[in-house]
C-alpha cells in the first residue's frame, strides 16, 4: 500500500451545491475548513438537499476569504453573501438532529428562493466546535461535525469506482455508466489502492493529518443525480443494491473523523495505519 496518494480534494461551502476542488485544504476537527458551513432550510426549518431539490447540483458556491460566499446558478446574477453577525440563532432540523445556526441576509434568502421556486433560507454554522455532535454510536466524546450528512470527511477511492462501474456495465442500466466520482460528493479521493480496500481500514494518514474511519457510507438518491444536468437515473443504487449491501445500507466510501489538525495536499501519500 505504499503507492496510495491523495488524487483530489473537494469542498462544498453550501451543503448540496456544487463545490470546489482546491489543491490543498486545512483539516479542522469537524472537517475541511469551509466545507458545508452553510445550508438551506425550508419554511419548516428542515435542511434542504438534492434529495428534495436535484437542481441544487447546478448551483455553485465559491468560498471567499473570511468565510463568505459567491453564489451562482443558471438564470441568476451571482450574489456575494457575507458571514452573518452572531446576533441570535435559529433552530433547524437535519435528519434527526436539532442544530442551531445563524440566518444569512434577506438578499441571500431571496436569491436561493428565486432559484428553487420555493421558500428557503440560507443558514450559517457559526461555531462547528459546539453546534452538532457526531452520531454517538460511532463517535468519540467531543467529536463534532458541520452540516455534512453525518461525519467530518468522506473518502472514496478510484479503484472502487472503477470496480463499481464494471459492475454497472454488466447490468441492465449499463447505458447510465460509467459514473463520475462527483455522484458520491466526497471530500477526499484516493488513488493507488485495491478495489474496496477501504472496507478494512480503521486508521490512516493523509500527508501530515491522521484520521480514524468511523463507518462506511450509506448512499441515498443523491447518487442517482447527474451533477451536470440534475437529471436522475437508476444507478448507482441499482448496482449497489446487488453488490454492496452491508448492514441494510447500500455503501460506497468511508466516513472519516480527523485525529489531528493540519493541511492536506493533492499528491500527499496515504498510509494505512491499521
Amino acid at each position: 500500500m505504499g503507492n496510495a496518494e491523495l488524487l483530489s480534494i473537494h469542498l462544498h461551502p453550501v451543503k448540496a451545491f456544487r463545490g470546489q476542488s482546491p489543491r490543498e485544504a486545512v483539516v479542522e476537527p469537524w472537517g475541511p475548513a469551509g466545507d458545508r458551513r452553510w445550508a438551506l432550510i425550508d419554511d419548516g426549518g428542515k435542511v434542504v438537499t438534492q434529495r428534495q431539490q436535484p437542481r441544487l447540483a447546478l448551483a455553485a458556491a465559491e468560498l471567499l476569504p473570511g468565510g463568505g460566499l459567491r453564489l451562482s446558478a443558471p438564470g441568476l446574477e451571482p450574489l456575494v453573501v457575507s458571514v452573518p453577525e452572531p446576533v441570535g440563532t435559529v433552530s433547524l432540523e437535519m435528519f434527526r438532529d436539532k442544530v442551531e445556526g445563524i440566518l444569512a441576509d434577506e438578499a441571500a434568502h431571496a436569491w436561493c428562493s428565486a432559484y428553487l421556486g420555493a421558500d428557503v433560507r440560507l443558514v450559517h454554522m457559526d461555531d462547528p466546535a459546539t453546534r452538532r455532535p457526531v452520531d454517538p454510536e460511532y463517535a468519540l466524546p467531543g467529536e463534532t461535525v458541520s452540516f455534512a450528512d453525518g461525519y467530518p470527511l468522506l473518502l472514496t477511492t478510484t479503484a472502487s469506482l472503477d470496480a463499481l462501474n464494471s459492475l454497472i456495465a454488466q447490468g441492465e442500466h449499463a447505458a447510465e455508466g460509467p459514473l463520475p466520482m462527483n455522484r458520491f460528493r466526497p471530500n477526499v479521493v484516493v488513488t493507488g489502492t485495491e478495489p474496496w480496500a477501504e472496507d478494512g481500514w480503521s486508521r490512516l494518514t493523509i500527508g501530515e493529518v491522521a484520521f480514524r474511519v468511523a463507518k462506511n457510507c450509506g448512499r441515498c438518491v443523491v447518487t442517482t443525480t447527474d451533477q451536470a444536468t440534475a437529471g436522475r437515473g437508476k444507478e448507482p443504487l441499482y448496482t449497489l443494491g446487488r453488490h454492496r449491501r452491508l448492514g441494510g445500507k447500500l455503501v460506497f466510501g468511508q466516513n472519516l473523523v480527523p485525529l489531528s489538525r493540519g493541511t492536506i495536499r493533492v499528491g500527499d501519500p496515504v498510509d494505512i495505519v491499521e
